[in-house]
């Protein structure tokens, strides 16, 4: 079995991936509602509407989509993105990249089982952990 992150956004998961791919590398695929049978009979302005993205890197699966804007977008803190790195400028760089225009919740430092951890809520409001054990057990 495996999980993966699947984000929602209301109107700008273009945007909100194309800035992860700029951040973390890999590669971006997107599917518009005006590629999908579901667009007969909707207006117009729902063309640029994502229906499914995602971002491939290595062991890493991002999706994402587009909320139709009638419903209701919730943004809340019960779930977070964890980005285990490879490497402290790994770590360094995914940090400094992804809270560049959010907030850096928690600054990158060493914990008391002696990792370099941190956490930062994104411009779009996501919630990212992100974690580099030197010496994994």
């Amino acid at each position: 079995m495996k999980i993966n992150s699947y984000l929602t956004f209301g109107g700008n998961c273009r945007e909100a991936m194309s800035f992860y791919k700029n951040c973390l590398g890999g590669d971006l695929k997107f599917q518009t509602l005006a590629d999908s049978p579901q667009m007969a009979g909707l207006p117009n302005v729902y063309k640029r509407y994502i229906v499914h993205a995602t971002l491939i890197k290595d062991n890493l699966v991002l999706m994402a989509s587009d909320l139709p804007s009638e419903q209701s977008l919730i943004k809340g803190n019960a779930i977070a993105l964890m980005l285990h790195c490879n490497s402290k400028s790994e770590i360094e760089e995914y940090y400094e990249k992804l809270s560049a225009g959010g907030l850096k919740d928690q600054p990158l430092a060493r914990t008391y089982w002696g990792a370099l951890a941190g956490n930062l809520i994104d411009k779009f409001g996501n919630h990212w952990m992100l974690h580099f054990q030197e010496n994994p057990e």
